[in-house]
C-alpha cells in the first residue's frame, strides 16, 4: 500500500524532513515546530440502511453511475462517526436513524480514507436531496446481487450478512 507523503508541517508550514522515531521507523518531522507529523487520510461513514423489520436494505445510485451503492458521507470536523451517520441519512435521505451499530471499517486508497461502515434502521417516508440519483428497497437477497460488485460497498454488505 503506497501512501501519500507529506511534504510540508500543516501546522507552520515549514518543509518537512524524514527524521528516524524508535518503533515508528522513518516519520516527516517539523525543525520548526520540532515535532513528527504523521499522515493525514480522510474519514467517512457508509450506511447499510434497513427498515424497521430489517427485511429490507436500501440502496442507491449518485453521480450518474449506474451501479447501486451503499449511503456513505465524509466526517465533518468536530463530528462523531455516529452523528455523522444519523446527519447524512437525514440529508440524503429525510430518514431518521432508530437503531445503529458499527459493522466493521477499512482503508479506501482510492481517496485515502478510512470507511467506517455501520447498520442502521430507519423511519419515515424517503425525500432524496440532489445528491441521490435512484433509490430502491431490496430484499436482502436482491441487495446481494444488486450491490456494484467488487466495490468496498459490497464488501461491507456481505460482512454485516455473514453476521446475521
Amino acid at each position: 500500500m503506497t501512501y501519500q507523503k507529506m511534504i510540508y508541517c500543516t501546522d507552520c508550514g515549514t518543509m518537512l524532513t524524514d527524521n528516524f522515531l524508535e518503533g515508528e521507523g522513518y516519520i516527516p518531522y517539523c525543525s520548526n515546530c520540532q515535532r513528527f507529523r504523521f499522515p493525514i487520510f480522510n474519514t467517512a461513514c457508509s450506511m447499510i440502511v434497513q427498515n424497521e423489520n430489517k427485511d429490507k436494505i436500501l440502496l442507491i445510485k449518485q453521480y450518474n453511475k449506474p451501479d447501486y451503492i451503499l449511503v456513505a458521507g465524509y466526517i465533518s470536523q468536530g463530528e462523531g462517526a455516529e452523528e455523522t451517520v444519523r446527519r447524512e441519512i437525514r440529508e440524503e435521505l429525510n430518514l431518521e436513524v432508530t437503531t445503529l451499530q458499527f459493522n466493521q471499517s477499512q482503508y479506501f486508497e482510492k481517496s485515502n480514507t478510512l470507511m467506517l461502515n455501520f447498520a442502521v434502521t430507519v423511519k419515515g417516508e424517503i425525500n432524496p436531496n440532489h445528491e441521490i440519483d435512484d433509490w430502491d428497497w431490496f430484499s436482502i437477497e436482491k441487495a446481494r446481487e444488486a450491490i456494484k460488485d467488487g466495490s468496498l460497498a459490497e464488501q461491507f454488505l456481505f460482512a454485516y450478512l455473514e453476521k446475521l
